[in-house]
């Protein structure tokens, strides 16, 4: 049990270091079918493995510079209301219905890993590119600029006042909430798609978007675990720290990897390995439904 523990935390934290987007979704079957936990107990005890992951291993991601720190509290701060909600929902929920829609939910992440993937590969544009609202200007810390209505959006180093059209305002809003949702509900990251909306709605890079999601993560676990205080769940925290433990050593490894290893063959990896959990996932749950 404890080795299982070790290596199982290993693999979650090298993909959350290394994948930032969709890396931690793999803890709550983890822990369910290869730990023994009740699915309850595992979307709580995910929260805290995911939550203390994600920040140590954004201290890697900060020293390269790749994380923007305005940014990642901005969207973290939005999704606080969708992640107290999903906790309150999650705890109301069968134990095999939640795992039947977490088994749904590792085949959206990884189809979403698989457009990112496809997104990350076309060339980027070079010079000014037109726009409905005005004209999409490189700036040098990769952030890209509509000229337009204006949105605070966060540079490198500070808030920047960056015309954003309002209707792109409103769909980060309502990324950063559903993140919060799924977060809650569920105890994962979200960062499959905090990571894309970090790209597309702000124009980031995608190891800068990787650094950030982190801290997305952070502030929506650490809302969502705050939110299921209180609630009658045992959680086995012999396990919980070793299975802890062992991904932030994953966490660590997997920041360096990212810069070594081709992104896409990560992705292309990782997500075969989702599709065959959320098939396993779905297999074991499914039919206590009928």
């Amino acid at each position: 049990m404890l080795l299982l523990a070790i290596l199982a935390g290993a693999l979650v934290g090298l993909s959350l270091g290394a994948l930032g987007g969709g890396g931690s979704i793999l803890t709550v079957p983890i822990l369910v079918y290869l730990l023994g936990q009740p699915p309850h107990a595992a979307t709580t005890g995910s929260l805290i493995v995911v939550g203390i992951t994600s920040l140590i291993g954004l201290v890697s991601h900060a020293h390269a510079g790749r994380v923007r720190f305005a940014a990642g509290l901005t969207f973290g701060a939005l999704g606080i209301v969708g992640s107290l909600v999903g906790s309150r929902l999650s705890a109301s929920v069968d134990p095999q219905v939640l795992l039947a829609l977490f088994a749904g939910l590792m085949v959206v992440a990884g189809v979403a890993m698989l457009l990112r993937q496809r997104h990350a590969a076309r060339p980027a544009p070079t010079g000014p590119v037109a726009s409905g609202t005005g004209v999409r200007t490189p700036r040098p810390s990769g952030i890209a600029v509509l000229e337009g209505a204006p949105v605070m959006i966060a540079t490198r180093r500070a808030l920047a006042v960056c015309p954003v059209p309002c209707g792109r305002a409103l769909r980060i809003a309502a990324a950063a909430t559903a993140v919060g949702l799924l977060t809650g509900f569920f105890g994962v990251g979200g960062g499959f798609l905090v990571v894309p909306a970090l790209v597309l709605a702000l124009g980031f890079s995608m190891p800068v978007a990787v650094g950030t999601s982190l801290l997305v993560i952070a502030v929506n676990s650490a809302t969502a675990l705050g939110a299921r205080l209180g609630q009658p769940v045992h959680l086995d925290w012999r396990v919980l720290g070793i299975f802890t433990a062992a991904a932030v050593i994953g966490g660590l490894l997997g920041g360096r990897v990212v810069s070594k290893v081709r992104p896409e063959r990560l992705t292309t990896a990782f997500t075969v390995l989702l599709f065959a959990v959320a098939a396993y996932t779905a297999a074991r749950s499914l039919p206590h439904l009928f």
